[in-house]
Parts: C-alpha cells; structure tokens; sequence
C-alpha cells in the first residue's frame, strides 16, 4: 500500500500515526515544505522517501510531487494529513489522483457552516435558528425572528475564529461597517455546554471507536476574553449523543476516518447540533483517547487502513482531562509543583504550538483519575492563580 502522508511532522504528536502505519508494511511517502533534516529521526526512518516543495500552499508543487511518487511506486491508495488545515488540499489531491477518501464535492456540506446545518437537519438532529446573511436588512430580519443576542461566524472557518456575539441593532449594524466582506452566518444564541461526540470509523462506515468531551465554556469566549481552558472526557458516553452521532456519521457516509462532532446540550438536556469536523479532534486529543482507555489510538488507526479491524478494547477505566494555562496569567504552582502534587495523576505536559495557543494555552497538562471528582480538582488546583 502505498500512503502518502501529507505534512507528517505537524502537529508533533501525530508522529506515532507515521511510525505505526510503517510497522503494520505500509509504504509512507512523506510530502511537506519543511527541510528533511529538521524531521525528528523516528520520522524519517517510517518514510520510504521524503518530497519536500518550496510551499505546501502551491498547489501545482503537490501535483508535481504526486506525479514523481506515482511514477516511482505506482498508484497512490491513500493520502492523509489528519490537519483542518490541510483538509482542501487533501481532498482535492484525491480528486485529480483518483484515490479513496474526502472529494471535492464532500467539502461544502464539511467546510461550510451553513452545509453542516442542513446535515445536521437531514440526520434528524435539532440546530440553532439562523442563515449566511450578505446584508444588514437579511440580519436585522433574522434578529426580528429570533432575538438578539446573534452569533456571527465565518460561514467557512475553523473553531471559534472570527466569531462574535452580537447583544442588540447598533452591534449588528457596527459589524457590517467593520467586517470584510464574507460569508458569515448568524444564528441565535442557545444557552447550554458544550458535549462532543468523538470517533474513528472504518472502511465499511461503522463506527469502531468513539469518546465524548466536555468543554469548561465555548471556544468563542476562550478566544475573545483570553480564558483558561480545560475539558474532559466522559467515562460513560450519553445514550443519546451516540444515538445522534452515528445518525450523523451515516449521513456524512464516512468511511477509514476520524470523526469530531460538536452539540450543545442545552438546560432542559436537549443536544443541538453545533459544527462538524473530519478529522481528529484537536491539541493533544488523540493522546487523551490512549491514556483514557489504555490503548494505542494510533496503531488502531494503521489496523484500520491496512485490515480493516479496530482490536483494541475499550473499557473507559478512566476521566482524561486537558488543562490549559496561558504565559500572561500567574499561577499560584509552578510545573514542578504541580508534578509533585500529584503524581500518577499528570500523565503528560508540554508547550503547546503557537497555532493552537490562543485556543487551548500556552501549556498544557494531561491528568487522568477513575474519579470525577478528582479531576475536577486536579483542574481547579492547577489554573489557581497567585
């Protein structure tokens, strides 16, 4: 088999997806514009051959790129970057190379806002009120039907990025004087947390893997007023979030792919659909999955690919949370405190990338404990401020 893999030194944990599709005999192409040398040594001995292009964003670079692969090892049977970023330019490399996976033609009901409403709709699955608005009287019109405050978001984006909150008429008519022309799509505001529905399925569309998070607040605050962040994974997944989510993935048709859906679940327990996105979840997500269930996620992932079967057992013996801290706050306990106070509890922390930083910290802890209560804890003591 040969798989290419697109930007396969970014993010840094993704490593293990690289050494683990080696192990199971896949023939890893690595293709990205960083130097080869900069690759960590574990990464270059998982390639068969490294193509590097001047910029990942030149398009004719890629083709060229593909063009040399295939002539030298045959047809390309996958292509994968695992990276929101990436996600046009994978999908459509396989368009023009003819290989399995996301198309063109998948990515407007995928990148856009607006298409992942009408998915949501056509799952059966509850969304907020709303439209891509091009003028101030579309908006205002909206408003009169549901109220302020209105949520403005790129129609395409990622996270929370260029997402506001829009409280009466003078915000609304101020954002359409100051905003670039895009599409944006306002909805109402709904009230309620955040719950994730998180998976990997296989080559047939069953869902082999799935997880649930929930988030201390909404990405669009942690962005807008520079929040700490913290989230969790469930050790016991709602009966409903899955129901919704296979529903969703069904819809979607998806087949050999990570999967991140995200609800609110509003007061009364109702879920609302909020966005979708096909790939891992972000940061350092994949690796919660291990420490969560004491599995390896990422051989799983290469068991996927290469024959078709996830063989891990998932028993969720444990609560995996993130905690995010930023540069700008100060913490009453330093790293090594934290360390000290709990050993066995913190089972990773690094520097998150520059990237990632505005949405999730500047650093990041992995804690895990069978107790909820601990963690919650665990999470408080850490972001506790001097």
């Amino acid at each position: 088999m040969n798989y290419v893999s697109f930007s396969p030194h970014f993010p840094s944990n993704y490593l293990p997806f690289c050494t683990n599709l080696k192990r199971m005999g896949v023939n890893l192409l690595g293709l990205a514009d960083a130097n080869y040398d900069d690759l960590r040594p574990e990464l270059k001995s998982s390639l068969t051959e490294y193509y590097r292009v001047s910029d990942a964003h030149r398009y004719d670079e890629l083709v060229r790129a593909l063009g040399y692969f295939t002539f030298r090892y045959g047809k390309i049977d996958r292509l994968e970057s695992h990276n929101e970023y990436w996600l046009e330019s994978d999908a459509r490399l396989r368009t023009d190379f003819n290989i399995p996976g996301l198309r063109n033609e998948d990515l407007a009901l995928i990148k856009r806002k607006s298409g992942m409403k009408r998915q949501f709709v056509k799952a059966g699955i509850p969304v907020a009120r709303g439209q891509v608005a091009r003028s101030l009287q579309e908006a205002c019109t909206l408003a009169d039907e549901v109220g302020y405050p209105l949520i403005a978001k790129p129609d395409v984006g990622v996270g929370a990025a260029r997402t506001y909150k829009i409280h009466n008429s003078s915000e609304l008519e101020r954002f359409f004087a100051e905003t670039p022309a895009v599409d944006t799509i306002f909805e109402e505001f709904v009230q309620g947390s955040i719950e994730t529905f998180d998976g990997l399925v296989d080559q047939d569309g069953r869902v082999v893997f799935y997880s649930s998070m929930v988030y201390s607040t909404g990405v669009m605050e942690i962005v807008n007023q520079g929040l700490d962040f913290w989230y969790y994974m469930l050790r016991e997944i709602p009966k409903d979030l899955v129901k919704v989510g296979e529903k969703l993935v069904k819809v979607y048709g998806l087949r050999e792919r990570f999967f991140h859906f995200e609800f609110f679940r509003t007061p009364q327990g109702k879920l609302i659909g909020l966005e979708v996105n096909m790939r891992p979840p972000g940061g350092l997500t994949t690796d919660m999955f291990n420490y969560a269930n004491d599995i390896d996620i990422y051989r799983e992932y290469a068991n996927i690919v290469v024959n078709n079967r996830f063989e891990a057992q998932v028993t969720r013996p444990y609560f995996c949370a993130y905690v995010g801290r930023k540069f700008i706050n100060r913490y009453r306990h330093d790293q090594a405190g934290v360390m000290a106070a709990f050993p066995g509890k913190v089972v990773h922390h690094e520097r998150i990338s520059g990237v990632f930083s505005a949405a999730i910290g500047d650093y990041g802890f992995l804690v895990r404990s069978p107790e909820r209560e601990e963690i919650m804890q665990i999470i408080t003591w850490i972001l506790e401020k001097e």
